[in-house]
């Protein structure tokens, strides 16, 4: 049996929150459909992004209050008096290049609230069936969802943990005394998931059309404090005042001396097959609505995860677990009809992780950051496979310059040998190399395409504060640079097929 390779293609991994624009955090409207207007003008065909869901503990895509909503502080001001739910929008003095959370959060919530206040006063009639249709056809999560938000609300924003415990334990009779007590926030944020998909689409829509695809991102595990938890807590491993008997994470590492301990809780594998693994496939399902290719987190745990006892201070003391392995894949691949799939195989990644990828004939990650210490490392482009995603670096690296700056002495002079004549343009040096690769895909997070600095870098793996602010200005993004990405994709062939304009 024959596959046929994919084009060769590279894209730009950009979250939409680093967008620019002076509503304190980049947005769904006008300046995103900008930003694809440059990503078909550097001849790239992909669009990368982080997870879009809301998030809560940290500000961080990773640690969202819900796997299948999405965030709303996304929402575009633009496009909501466009759509008549707003009349006019004032915000406050933002910083331009970085996203101060609380103000924002503050600034998009009240924004939400009156375009809600107005939707019920009458403004954007034309919308309320699609509404209602909406709230129907993804009432499978968005009931539970919406009413969970409205309760953590309700209490000061409190972890659903410490909840009553006829809510905890999702009481049907409390539920829906909440349900009633609590309507109108619930029709807001049922009403703010509306309007994120209706953004988002649009977004899509256009991107397609330029010839732009998009690349999301599944985190393996959720938050704790998320809706999916709360509503299926019987597919996790909780005790009986649902808390996690043991929480995520990995052992020490390159990011971390003692491990990367994330606290999120373990499925109950036995419990997610006996469905089907109906949730994970919903959850798929979900995201491709959003996205063309998906990049699966942390692809090592699937076939053994790191388990830690919910009461140890780091992620150094724990044990491998197996994982569902193919089993779930093959669960996804039928129910979704293929997999289009990115395996982030990063880390200790052993033969049977590597044989679980390749049996599905998933794509892995090699980060040019990795490689350069000894001529055997994978992460080296003269040992790649075709079927590979190469990046520069990721959200969890330091930027180019930033690394290059602080890497030790032998890994620079393995640099030199490599690369000879490197280091005076190292972000485009790696770029170039990244490129001009055999890896079917190529990758390069925006601060590399602009030589920005650690200031730039987007996350701090193991620090829980301070990150996930990271946003670039217009100014910087000057057409020089785009046409310089432009001759480099088309010089190593990766020049997409534009669709012909209507």
């Amino acid at each position: 049996m024959t596959t046929t390779r994919p084009a060769r293609s590279s894209g730009v991994l950009l979250h939409p929150t680093s967008l620019p624009g002076p509503y304190g955090i980049g947005d769904l409207g006008p300046v995103a459909l900008q930003w694809v207007d440059v990503l078909a003008s550097a001849k790239q065909t992909w669009w990368q992004i982080l997870p879009l869901g809301p998030t809560g503990y940290g500000d961080s895509p990773y640690q969202c209050f819900s796997a299948f909503a999405g965030n709303v502080f996304l929402l575009s001001p633009e496009s909501l008096i466009r759509d008549g739910l707003l009349s006019s929008i004032d915000p406050p003095s933002f910083p331009a290049d970085r996203v101060d959370y609380g103000p924002v959060i503050d600034f998009k919530l009240g924004m939400l609230s009156r375009a809600w206040e107005n939707f019920r006063g009458g403004a954007g009639r034309e919308f309320l069936v699609a509404f209602e249709e909406f709230c129907y056809r993804e009432s499978a999560w968005l009931d539970d969802y919406a009413l969970f938000v409205a309760l953590k609300d309700a209490h000061g924003g409190a972890s659903w943990q410490t909840w009553e415990t006829e809510l905890l334990q999702r009481n049907p009779s409390a539920l829906e005394r909440a349900r009633r007590t609590l309507a109108d926030g619930v029709g807001r944020y049922k009403f703010g998931q509306f309007l994120f998909t209706r953004q988002w689409n649009a977004v899509k829509s256009y991107a397609h059309m330029r010839g732009i695809r998009l690349i999301g991102d599944v985190p393996i595990f959720v938050a704790s404090d998320s809706a999916d938890v709360w509503a299926n807590s019987d597919l996790f491993a909780l005790d009986a005042s649902r808390r996690p008997t043991v929480i995520a994470g990995v052992p020490p590492d390159y990011f971390s001396p003692t491990g990367q301990l994330w606290g999120n809780p373990h499925y109950d594998w036995e419990a997610m097959r006996d469905t089907g693994y109906a949730w994970w496939v919903a959850r798929f399902r979900k995201t491709l609505e959003q996205v063309d290719l998906v990049r699966l987190d942390h692809f090592r745990g699937f076939d053994a995860y790191w388990e830690v006892a919910a009461d140890m201070p780091t992620a150094q003391v724990g044990r491998w677990v197996p994982g569902p392995g193919a089993d779930l894949l093959l669960a996804l691949k039928n129910a979704l009809g293929g997999l289009p799939i990115i395996a982030e195989d990063l880390g200790l990644i052993t033969p049977e992780v590597e044989k679980l990828r390749t049996d599905f004939g998933l794509p892995g990650m090699r980060i040019l950051q990795f490689a350069f210490d000894k001529p055997d490392n994978r992460f080296l482009p003269h040992h790649y496979d075709p079927n590979t995603v190469v990046y520069t670096g990721t959200h969890d690296n330091d930027t180019t310059v930033g690394w290059y700056e602080s890497i030790p002495a032998h890994e620079r002079h393995f640099i030199e040998r490599y690369l000879p004549g490197s280091g005076r343009e190292i972000a485009w040096e790696l770029i170039r190399l990244a490129l001009s690769s055999v890896a079917d895909y190529a990758i390069v997070p925006l601060q590399d395409i602009l030589s920005l600095p650690t200031a730039s870098r987007m996350n701090y793996p193991g620090k829980p504060a301070n990150n996930w602010r990271w946003r670039f200005t217009s100014g910087q993004l000057h057409q020089g640079l785009v046409d310089r990405l432009a001759d480099l994709t088309t010089l190593y062939s990766r020049e997409p097929a534009r669709p012909k304009p209507e």
